[in-house]
């Protein structure tokens, strides 16, 4: 069999594959390894084997073995890491091939599904809102040649680059399970573009800032990270506040969720609004949840459900005149 058919019927197991290098570096993985561990593969490939394997030295020292041996081995009930900082746990069989070795991986549990009720509704979502998006540009393109004012041709513009980002996000949505663009992410650049955007609004809120200019970048989705902090702000306004504080702070020593974090970012966004209705606070960020007749209840739990792909977390406090919504996120990567 050729390399390239190969790799062809490789591509369609359920069971993830991956092939490493004679010096242990992973140079290729299927899709099915591939959204099992939630990675990326351009940055997968060309990282060190250790970087699947929560005991990474220990894996590497028995792959150098088999290696060196050139004799397939069973490793049983080994634990993954996956980018989301979850733990897998499953069988693998190594074997020699050519100048390295292939891995079969069997998951012995199944990871958290990509494919939760959520999800699933914002699938279908994005599949209804792709032909509206589409007109909406369209019309914005046209004003925009059509007008001589400045003001109004940078308005027609911002609703082109709003339709692009949402149509970006719904492509996700609907193919490879919403799976992540990760890069370098700068926050304060989001927040920008937030301000920008809010600042547009009929009646714009008073804006204030308080950044920590020496917050570094972060490794996410930039556009669903900045679909966060626009949620965040819409609901606040929707909910009747009129002065919105965008905050930023490094963190050390946090836990979020189950990790224990070195270095994590904390993104406030404040409001002077009524707070959060007592009747929906233990149950905001659940689908379908909404303190508005008109909401549709999925801003908040998308939100969280971002955070969490991110190895982050979403957290509030209310009280009337004061409600602080703060997304935390790593600063690391999984494997630094």
């Amino acid at each position: 069999m050729s390399d390239q058919s190969w790799r062809v019927w490789a591509e369609q197991m359920a069971t993830g594959v991956a092939l490493v290098d004679a010096e242990l570096r992973l140079c290729w993985l299927n899709p099915a390894l591939i959204e099992c561990l939630e990675l990326g593969f351009r940055n997968a490939v060309g990282q060190p084997l250790g970087l699947l394997l929560d005991d990474a030295d220990e894996g590497v020292l028995q792959a150098s073995k088999v290696l060196a041996e050139q004799r397939p081995a069973q490793w049983r009930g080994v634990a993954l890491a996956a980018a989301d900082g979850r733990e897998v746990s499953a069988d693998i069989a190594l074997q020699p091939f050519g100048d390295g070795l292939l891995l079969e991986v069997h998951v012995l549990a199944e990871p958290r599904s990509t494919g939760s009720p959520l999800s699933a509704t914002l699938r279908g979502f994005a599949h209804e809102v792709k032909n509206p998006l589409a007109g909406l540009r369209g019309a914005a393109q046209l004003l925009q040649r059509r007008v001589d004012n400045e003001d109004l041709q940078a308005l027609a513009g911002m609703i082109i680059d709003e339709a692009d980002r949402l149509g970006t996000l719904a492509n996700r949505l609907l193919h490879h399970d919403g799976a992540a663009q990760l890069g370098p992410v700068n926050v304060h650049r989001l927040l920008e573009r937030l301000c920008d955007l809010l600042l547009a609004e009929p009646a714009p809120p008073q804006l204030r800032h308080d950044y920590d200019p020496s917050v570094p970048d972060l490794h996410g989705d930039a556009d669903r990270l900045q679909q966060i902090l626009l949620n965040l702000a819409r609901n606040a306004l929707e909910a009747g506040a009129r002065t919105l504080t965008m905050r930023t702070r490094v963190e050390h020593g946090l836990r979020v969720r189950e990790r224990m974090l070195r270095m994590a970012l904390r993104v406030d966004v404040i409001d002077d609004g009524p707070g959060v209705p007592a009747a929906l606070r233990d149950t905001l960020f659940q689908p379908l949840v909404s303190g508005r007749a008109d909401g549709s209840g999925l801003g908040l739990a998308l939100s969280r459900e971002i955070a969490h792909e991110h190895g982050g977390e979403l957290r509030y406090s209310s009280r009337p005149g004061h409600t602080v919504f703060s997304l935390y996120l790593p600063l690391e990567r999984t494997h630094d």
